[in-house]
């Protein structure tokens, strides 16, 4: 019971200590609410409001139908600009698609030849540029098939294929951003306030104040885990119910308390980490080094920007050790696909498994650096 009432106390000093610090007060509340609006919506992936202008030259009444046929939200209204003016509009990044619509454009096409319609496209909008390029395609063939024949559809059907989208049936992508970046503020702030709190306890001194007292290393490493993953944890929590849930609009498929369990387990390993780079680390820009280095690669690689599948089959072998890695796929088929336990239950053993062995690592080092203090 005095182990228990140690570690109780000094996780209450270090949440008396973070909250009187404002500037990572105002961090995790930022971070917990813009940051996860911005990254929803700054992510988007659908095609929405791109800059189109046409060039043209044949001024029939198919050419009309064709600008006609771009408009929102899909594209901005089509302007008319000169061929001269294609390289200086595309140079200044005015539009990025511009369609060159040649001479007698319609007139060869009723004598059954083949004319073309030149796309620029500005490739360096990529998303935009590679998505727009296929819907430019297929709204032109849509205007001559119904110009020439009195029908959108170039060929009759033999087979008719349903798609059914399921867990997203809207394809909005807001919905992937806003729970993939609240994964990544857990893990960035997990680690940024458990590193913290131990550089701020060796600047102040009062590090060497809890040597002298009768306290173990492992009762100080789990006084700081419980009460910044409690901070972070409550911080996710209010963010997926006020944030994503409410602004957002999305809706969760499974358990809540399911998927905030495995949020516990990832901040086990996660504070852990950050108390080992606090370790490492002998002041806070030093830490700060070290969790870029850290941070980054967890993000990226954990299959919660890219598909974990299509990255090189050694990336997939090293990142099983990253406690991220498990997580997403936590997240994803609890919010998204409504699994229960018995579906997630390997990862949530390979968390348990991983945040062990970040655990047990930390304290060897902890109890090292304290004796050698």
């Amino acid at each position: 019971m005095r182990h228990i009432a140690n570690i109780f106390n000094l996780g209450v000093k270090e949440l008396r200590s973070l909250y009187r610090d404002p500037v990572l007060m105002i961090f995790i509340i930022f971070a917990f609410s813009f940051m996860i609006y911005a990254a929803a919506k700054g992510m988007s992936q659908e095609l929405n409001n791109a800059s189109i202008a046409v060039v043209d030259e044949d001024r029939s009444a198919l050419s009309k139908q064709i600008i006609n046929s771009f408009y929102g939200p899909y594209f901005k209204t089509p302007e008319l600009i000169q061929f001269k003016d294609i390289d200086k509009q595309m140079d200044a990044g005015n539009y990025t698609f511009v369609l060159n619509i040649p001479l007698n454009f319609q007139r060869d096409l009723q004598a059954g030849k083949h004319p073309a319609i030149q796309v620029n496209v500005d490739a360096t909008m990529m998303s935009q540029a590679f998505t727009g390029a296929g819907y430019i395609q297929n709204i032109i063939n849509g205007e001559i098939n119904e110009f020439s024949q009195g029908s959108r559809s170039s060929t009759a059907e033999i087979i008719k294929l349903t798609s059914r989208y399921k867990f997203n049936p809207t394809l909005n992508s807001t919905w992937f951003g806003g729970v993939m970046q609240i994964s990544n503020m857990v893990t960035m702030l997990s680690i940024v306030l458990s590193g913290a709190a131990l550089i701020r306890e060796r600047e102040r001194g009062t590090l060497e104040h809890l040597l002298v007292m009768p306290l173990t290393p492992i009762e100080i490493m789990l006084s700081k885990i419980w009460a910044m993953g409690l901070v972070v944890l409550v911080a996710a929590g209010l963010s997926l119910r006020v944030v994503a849930q409410g602004v957002l609009e999305m809706p969760i498929a499974g358990s809540v308390p399911l998927y905030m369990l495995g949020m516990a387990l990832l901040l086990f390993s996660t504070t852990s980490l950050g108390i080992f780079l606090g370790t490492v680390a002998r002041t806070m820009p030093q830490l700060g080094l070290l969790i870029i280095l850290v941070f980054m690669p967890l993000q990226l690689l954990s299959g919660g920007s890219t598909p974990y599948e299509s990255m090189p089959q050694i990336i997939q072998t090293l990142m099983l050790a990253a406690p991220t890695t498990h997580f997403v796929s936590i997240a994803q088929a609890i919010l998204y696909r409504g699994a229960g336990l018995d579906v997630v239950w390997p990862s949530f053993l390979a968390l348990i498994s991983i945040g062990m062995v970040f655990f047990i690592g930390t304290l060897l080092l902890f109890r090292k650096s304290l004796a050698s203090a």
